[in-house]
């Protein structure tokens, strides 16, 4: 094995044949999937010869239900897979991980929508559902009518990853009712109800197709494509009793959305692991600017760096995989996640993240400044993970204050849910209605 190459996978009981099959069929595609990377952020999304590439190994029905022809993959596939994706490119890392974990919110909804969406999963290239907005304060307007909902003219939600991939979008709505009080709602909307607007001008994960989108007219919805926002986590609980597969196992909605907050940590492994990947290449094909080697690799202290930074994702893969099958063992035996623990393990995987962050910055030093072209993979692994560590649900300071807040013996401030915040806000608004 060489030094470039990472650590062998010693393989998971809870990993399966077609995971371990897309896995590896993603795995050969790394060095493509890593020359596309600047042409998809100049895109704004993946590239089709990137798109297309993916969609063969069938990486975009890793979480499709079995009941539509996917494979619903418990945890440590996903982590297996996303990290893999990410390996040649943060932004597509992260529309797997859109395609991914964003199935589990869509499946709450109403029997009819799930099978409008995923009886396209199959055919569709890239995610066949995101979301825009849905559980963030700023959402938008919409009101009842007969069969249905109107969802306002020129409403706009932002962060719709995967959004010029996506057949659906899934966008936070509130319904104000006769007496004046507000619901919110999650709807649905179809590729044509809305336009892509072109701001997602950032400094990392461009490719992600992370536009806003608007409503140019009134969008009538109708009702089986829409859901209370109130009943997600009691609907989120219910996925097992509906779906089948590894991936649909869990009892409860905690542990499905822990699985979201590991696909996004384990796109910063696979950066990290991508960014080392580079890092030994280019060392023993550059030579120091002021210094009397042979090659950067014959660097004392980049060799230190090396060493360092192999170690540091070796601990952050050691981590989020032992979380992964921690998950698909409380699947298996049927358990349910309390407060306290789905705390730890998502501060856990975001510390992981984190250190992955810390890796790659060192990566990037001690390369030099042949990193800051644009050319050079190491400098948008270096800003891709900056963004994806910017992301609200998986920040350091605040998942370690929640995880801190428990191990200190104070109640927790809200259900859970992994830091998804306008659930606890429906909640409210729900019960101000039945009140």
């Amino acid at each position: 094995m060489s030094t470039a190459s990472q650590t062998s996978i010693h393989e998971s009981p809870y990993s399966t044949p077609a995971g371990r099959r897309i896995r590896d069929a993603v795995a050969e595609l790394v060095p493509l999937i890593r020359k596309n990377a600047l042409e998809g952020e100049r895109l704004g999304c993946l590239p089709p010869e990137t798109l297309q590439a993916l969609h063969a190994t069938g990486l975009f029905r890793i979480s499709v239900p079995q009941e539509f022809g996917g494979e619903a993959l418990g945890a440590r596939d996903l982590a297996e897979i996303v990290s893999t994706v990410a390996r040649g490119d943060g932004s597509a890392g992260w529309t797997t991980m859109i395609a991914s974990g964003f199935a589990r919110v869509m499946l709450t909804f109403p029997d009819q929508a799930v099978a409008e969406v995923y009886g396209r999963a199959l055919e569709w290239p890239g995610p066949v559902v995101a979301s825009a907005s849905l559980f963030s304060d700023k959402i938008q307007r919409a009101w009842r009518v007969e069969g249905g909902y109107v969802v306002a003219k020129g409403n706009q939600w932002g962060f719709g990853s995967g959004s010029k991939h996506a057949a659906f979008l899934v966008v936070g709505a509130e319904v104000e009712s006769a007496d004046g009080q507000v619901e919110r709602l999650m709807v649905l909307l179809e590729k044509g109800q809305y336009e892509i607007v072109d701001d997602w001008q950032v400094m990392g994960l461009s490719g992600s197709s992370s536009n806003s989108i608007r409503t140019v007219d009134e969008v009538f919805v109708p009702e089986h494509r829409v859901a209370a926002l109130a009943e997600f986590p009691k609907r989120l609980d219910g996925l097992h009793k509906r779906f089948k597969g590894p991936g649909y196992a869990l009892v409860d909605g905690r542990g499905l959305m822990l699985i979201v907050a590991m696909d996004t940590m384990a796109i910063t492994l696979g950066m990290a692991q991508g960014a080392f990947d580079c890092f030994v290449e280019q060392s023993r094909n550059r030579k120091p600017f002021n210094l009397p080697y042979d090659t950067v690799a014959a660097t004392p202290s980049v060799q230190v760096v090396a060493g360092k930074t192999r170690a540091m994702i070796n601990a952050a893969q050691a981590l989020i995989f032992s979380r992964a099958d921690y998950i698909d063992r409380k699947a298996a035996a049927g358990e349910a996640f309390g407060a306290a623990e789905e705390a730890e393990i998502m501060m856990d995987l975001v510390h992981a993240g984190n250190v992955c962050g810390a890796a790659i910055d060192m990566i990037q030093i001690a390369v030099g400044s042949a990193t800051v072209s644009l050319k050079n993979p190491i400098q948008r692994f270096a800003r891709d993970v900056r963004v994806a560590l910017t992301h609200g649900s998986t920040r350091l300071d605040p998942a370690a204050e929640i995880s801190g807040r428990q191990l200190m013996g104070l109640p927790p401030f809200s259900s859970g849910m992994a830091a998804v915040p306008g659930v606890d806000k429906a909640h409210q608004k729900a019960a101000a209605i039945a009140a």
